[in-house]
């Protein structure tokens, strides 16, 4: 099949996944959106969201759909690194045999990656950058495709462990989930309080998203699109000649050049969703928050004055 005929098939695929997904999930069009995205680009994703917006509900729904394992890890202040990545037991003939911890599967949800410790947070750093672990000396690879989704509750941040900017910026996206609206949360109440049950259709398997992601890198780009990116991650960093001023005010620290990868993987992959077969800014410029969000270190003025991040971000464009 040839590239402009994969992207077609892509778009196709893409809307039926959509569709499904929706059948479990009222609304959130953006965040789905984003985390298709971040897997399609082969990224990772960290969810920020209050507790009861269906973030568990979501990712299950989209590892359904997509035809892909999933586990959940729950973390906690006492998880030890070996309950991620597995350990070696004496079996029965006194031989050592390995048992693989829940990190083995295609996504895993990091459900409130802040409330462990970071010896068990990095144990998560070698699987998300290598897509392998090593126990005991031992490397063992990762099946792909395999995506870490991390969730984090914003509230309470009273014996936590924020995750160090090391870790933050291996994770493609970072993605708010706000409130559902009204009328959403009414459809929301509707449909879970009664006993019918949706079936999630699985719509790929593991080697179609592989070729997929593969199609994506494929994908390419204009000279102009690929020096705005960097021109526009360039920006974020204070006291350097691409400054502005409101970024030497209210920035301490910008972001490295992972996040210009990832703006153009992302802009690969949003142009492509869209039935594009090359990025433009405006690409560029859709997936922006996402992923400079988690990348841009604010100092205490911008927490004095109400500085958002997504108004820095805008003044980059």
């Amino acid at each position: 099949m040839s590239d402009v005929a994969a992207i077609e098939n892509f778009v196709k695929k893409y809307n039926a996944l959509k569709s499904e997904v929706a059948k479990v999930i009222v609304g959130q069009d953006e965040v789905v959106n984003q985390i298709l995205i971040s897997i399609f680009s082969g990224g990772h994703s960290l969810l920020i969201g209050v507790p009861g917006l269906a973030k568990t509900l979501m990712v299950n729904t989209i590892a359904q759909a997509l035809g892909l394992d999933f586990k959940r890890i729950q973390f906690t202040p006492d998880l030890m690194p070996s309950d991620i990545l597995g350990s070696e037991i004496l079996d029965e003939n006194r031989h050592f045999k390995f048992l693989k911890g829940p990190i083995f599967a295609n996504i895993v949800l990091a459900d409130e990656i802040n409330r462990t410790p970071p010896k068990t947070q990095a144990a998560l750093l070698e699987a998300m950058q290598e897509r392998a672990v090593t126990v005991s000396g031992h490397q063992y690879q990762l099946s792909l495709p395999y995506f870490v989704l991390a969730t984090q509750n914003p509230i309470e941040q009273e014996g936590t462990y924020p995750l160090p900017e090391a870790q933050l910026d291996r994770f493609m996206f970072a993605i708010n989930l706000e409130y559902p609206s009204f009328q959403e949360e009414v459809q929301v109440v509707k449909t879970t309080t009664t006993d019918v049950t949706q079936t999630v259709n699985a719509l790929f398997t593991a080697q179609e998203i592989i070729d997929f992601q593969n199609v994506i890198r494929r994908i390419p780009v204009a000279d102009n699109v690929i020096e705005y990116a960097v021109t526009m991650v360039s920006k974020t960093r204070p006291n350097t000649s691409y400054a502005s001023d409101l970024v030497t005010e209210f920035v301490d620290w910008g972001a490295g050049p992972r996040a210009s990868q990832n703006l153009i993987l992302a802009a690969k992959t949003h142009a492509a969703i869209n039935g594009k077969f090359s990025p433009d800014i405006e690409n560029v410029q859709a997936v922006a928050q996402g992923i400079l969000r988690h990348r841009i270190i604010k100092n205490y003025k911008a927490e004095a004055e109400g500085v958002s991040d997504q108004q820095i971000i805008e003044s980059l464009f």
